[in-house]
């Protein structure tokens, strides 16, 4: 891993975009490194020695969707906006216009929740939870509690909204998906949330 990283930006990039094509278009069982080297243009040994193994690589493209994802998030989030549901939106926006500039992460980011395969599926569980603590942070820390209902916990609705998402993306996984068509569904569920789980004064 160490000698890819001493590579050009660029180049690293370039290789990381083709594998995440071939894994999101395969899934991790499925791809072979000798594609994933035709795609990036370099030979089948030369993936190996860059990362080892096919596991290692897939490991690592999940690391750096991560981190480009989390470092646009904070970097454009407004963090002094403290209505849960306005939160939860500009982070969903910003997500969507992530992947919708990297069409490669956007299919490897929905392959991987779905992937079953038992040589990674525990470890990318793991990941989704450690993953948790980042969003419930970015959704929830700073927000006005007081605009829901008694008894409401603002996790649990942040938890739902999830959930709503991860669904209407793999209800899709075999057609093109629409970004647009996914906030829209999206801000239909926010919609009947707040209107259902805000107290009536800030509904107006």
């Amino acid at each position: 891993m160490d000698k890819f990283k001493m590579l050009p930006q660029e180049r690293q990039n370039s290789i990381a975009t083709a594998a995440m094509s071939v894994f999101g278009a395969a899934g991790y069982k499925k791809t072979y490194i000798s594609e994933i080297a035709a795609a990036a243009g370099i030979s089948k040994s030369l993936v190996f020695h860059y990362f080892g193994t096919k596991k290692a690589l897939y490991f690592y493209l999940i690391e750096y969707s991560g981190k480009i994802m989390i470092n646009e998030i904070n970097e454009k989030r407004d963090t002094a906006n403290t209505d849960f549901f306005e939160r939860v939106i500009n982070a969903t926006k910003l997500k969507l216009s992530i992947v919708s500039r990297y069409p490669e992460m956007s299919g490897f980011l929905t392959s991987i929740y779905h992937e079953n395969d038992p040589d990674v599926a525990p470890e990318i569980k793991k990941i989704f939870s450690q993953g948790e603590g980042v969003r419930n942070q970015i959704a929830l820390e700073g927000i006005n509690e007081n605009k829901f209902k008694d008894n409401v916990d603002p996790k649990h609705v942040l938890n739902i909204l999830v959930k709503f998402t991860e669904g209407v993306v793999g209800s899709r996984l075999d057609k093109t998906i629409s970004l647009d068509e996914i906030m829209s569904e999206f801000m239909q569920c926010v919609s009947l949330l707040k209107n259902n789980l805000y107290k009536e004064e800030f509904l107006k």
